[in-house]
């Protein structure tokens, strides 16, 4: 996208201000808005406060070294000790894991209890051969045993590798033979809409594309309903957690720059991008950022419902929850499936405190409608976060106002795979909100926004955002600027250090960033140039609309035309009236240039697991393109639906 593709790329920033209440800042971690200037005062020497609040085992010489951009240099310390063995003392009694399983089924850990379970695997691992620094693969559902897998992995310095369990056996294929994984631990199956899924068939297949033998591990989670063989390579988890129960395994110290995980996204040419996470940076900005943005306390019940083959299960689910020493919620499965009123109940059976979830699972709960909420008691509901991509100003209300009721904070988080955590929110205790701005970087994070020429733009205007301080949380990658890092500032006119996050925003006089997505993930028309995000802004703040996915289609049979698929909410019923209250929203925002060729209403947009929406799907649907491989979807029921719908249109 070049500087004169930019001008469109725009919405009108966020003006609305909503101040936490009184009462929640009574009791945040963090109230004192001066910390923001100390951060800007004292860095880099101020990030001792987030390495405060971890556990080391070798202090460390000095917080930063400015010539190789590492961070804590000289100190040790171990991961599973931070989130397990340090609350023994005061908080071994406490719950630490809390299972929901999809048919109701619910396991809890204790941190003593989950904290034997991590030794007795580790033990299993060094038995099968497993050293510090090797890498082992994990390919699993939302079960207990993926947490205590990784933790286990972290307990003997080796390194995990967590492969999303809805991967293809050619993607696992790859990302372990890019990391020269040797084992690999999975399951027999899993349960994809109520329905079995081997598992174990798949890793077969991924393990014969290797040049090596695989030692593979595996849990029984569908137990009775599919029978499956070892083979001279494969162990049973049951078994070897049995044999090794009771072993005491003293954790391995790890410099503070040694890997603790390695985590794949993706990449500009289409292979997967390796994310390499160091052991001590990771730990303290995560910890931290869980502490300061999302208000977590010991003694608090929390939710994220993100996967955990995905960042934010492994920076928010595990590590920086189980750090914290909260009692963390794992969900096995979708957050509103099998019933529509699942959230809520898992709320209220847990009196959950902290709910952190994605826009896309958040338009669901609103297309559905209020009354399934005031069915349960969601009172213990403290602070509310959204993460995954930006939320549109009328969903954040509703978020808000109808789950929070207009009481809890809501928190918009803006971070990557490739940051390792939260770079840009709120304070939920200092700062006010502004529905649809992410907020101000946090203390210590230096972002601006600025043209194809690297030259800061002014407020309200749109360009990349870029990130032009390191941070503790960042990965190996940009510490030393190799693989996908390897070209320094990346913009011209670029003093310094400076990584170009490939998304679009703009950032208004107050310092508030609002994302607008990815740079690529533009719509160009007659000429015109849009960011998605801006378009279906607009359509999402017509009433009765839950959510919008706009692409470009063959219009006609030879013109490129806009295509708007639109979501209503279950009170809503397509009309006339919706459609031209669509055409004026959009007019009114963005011109009427950008009015869509098609409004085709569908009850469902085609989702990754994670909640995102699959333009691609969308894009070949409006060309009529072979759709390739569709299994990978979370709904992939709804693509025949949508063949016949778009066509009708």
């Amino acid at each position: 996208m070049t500087s004169d593709e930019l001008d469109i790329h725009t919405r009108e920033p966020a003006k609305e201000r909503i101040a936490p209440s009184s009462a929640f800042v009574e009791q945040a971690n963090i109230r004192d808005s001066s910390l923001y200037d100390t951060f800007e005062r004292e860095w880099p020497t101020v990030w001792n406060r987030a390495a405060e609040h971890v556990h080391w085992d070798s202090p460390y010489d000095h917080v930063f070294d400015e010539q190789t951009r590492e961070w804590f240099v000289g100190g040790e310390l171990n991961a599973a000790v931070n989130c397990l063995d340090r609350h023994l003392d005061e908080q071994k009694n406490q719950r630490a894991l809390v299972w929901e399983g999809l048919f109701d089924e619910q396991r809890t850990f204790t941190y003593l209890e989950l904290t034997r379970e991590v030794e007795a695997f580790a033990a299993a691992l060094r038995e099968l051969g497993v050293e510090e620094g090797d890498v082992v693969t994990l390919h699993m559902p939302m079960v207990p045993e993926l947490p205590i897998a990784m933790l286990a992995c972290a307990r003997i310095g080796a390194v995990h590798s967590v492969v999303y369990v809805g991967f293809s056996a050619d993607s696992l294929t790859t990302r372990m033979a890019e990391s020269g994984s040797e084992l690999l631990v999975t399951c027999d199956g899993y349960y994809q809409r109520g329905g079995a899924v081997s598992l174990k068939n798949k890793t077969d297949r991924a393990c014969l594309g290797l040049e090596w033998d695989v030692t593979t591990v595996v849990v029984d989670r569908l137990g009775e309903a599919y029978e499956y063989a070892l083979g001279p390579n494969d162990f049973d988890y049951k078994t070897l957690r049995e044999d090794h129960y009771g072993t005491e395994v003293e954790p391995v110290a790890r410099a503070a720059t040694d890997t603790l995980f390695l985590i794949y996204t993706s990449g500009t040419t289409g292979k997967p991008k390796r994310v390499t996470q160091t052991t001590g940076g990771y730990l303290s900005y995560v910890t931290w950022t869980s502490h300061a943005t999302l208000d977590l306390k010991p003694s608090d019940t929390y939710w994220c419902t993100a996967d955990i083959g995905w960042i934010t299960g492994h920076s928010y689910l595990v590590y920086g929850p189980l750090s914290i020493g909260a009692t963390v919620v794992l969900h096995e499965g979708r957050p509103e499936y099998p019933s529509k009123t699942r959230l809520w109940e898992v709320i209220e059976r847990n009196a959950v405190d902290i709910l952190y979830t994605s826009p896309s699972t958040i338009r669901t709960l609103m297309k559905r409608g209020e009354s399934y909420i005031d069915e349960y008691d969601t009172s213990s509901l403290r602070l509310l976060g959204t993460v995954g991509e930006p939320i549109n100003p009328r969903v954040w209300r509703w978020y808000y106002e109808a789950v929070g009721n207009g009481e809890c904070p809501v928190v918009d988080t803006w971070w990557q795979t490739e940051t390792g955590g939260h770079l840009i929110t709120t304070l939920p205790g200092v700062t006010d909100m502004k529905p649809g701005a992410a907020g101000p970087p946090l203390p210590g994070i230096s972002a601006s926004v600025v043209d194809a020429s690297g030259e800061s733009v002014d407020p309200g205007e749109g360009g990349y955002l870029v990130i032009d301080k390191p941070w503790p949380g960042m990965p190996q990658e940009l510490v030393d600027s190799t693989r996908w890092a390897s070209q320094e500032g990346g913009l011209p006119n670029t003093d310094g250090w400076q990584y170009v996050t490939e998304d679009g925003a703009l950032v208004d006089e107050d310092g508030y960033v609002t994302i607008l997505g990815r740079v690529d993930d533009v719509i160009k028309v007659s000429g015109y140039r849009f960011g998605s995000m801006e378009l279906e802004s607009a359509i999402v703040a017509v009433e009765g609309v839950a959510e919008a996915a706009v692409v470009t289609g063959t219009h006609d049979g030879h013109e490129r035309g806009l295509y708007a698929y639109v979501c209503l909410e279950d009170t809503y019923e397509r009309t006339k009236r919706i459609r031209k209250a669509i055409h004026e929203s959009i007019e009114r925002v963005v011109g009427p240039f950008a009015r869509p060729d098609a409004i085709i209403f569908t009850p469902e947009l085609p989702k990754t697991s994670s909640g995102k929406i699959v333009r691609r799907v969308l894009t070949d649907l409006a060309n009529g393109n072979d759709l390739g491989d569709t299994s990978s979807l979370r709904n992939p029921e709804i693509v025949g639906e949508l063949e016949s719908i778009t066509r009708e249109n």
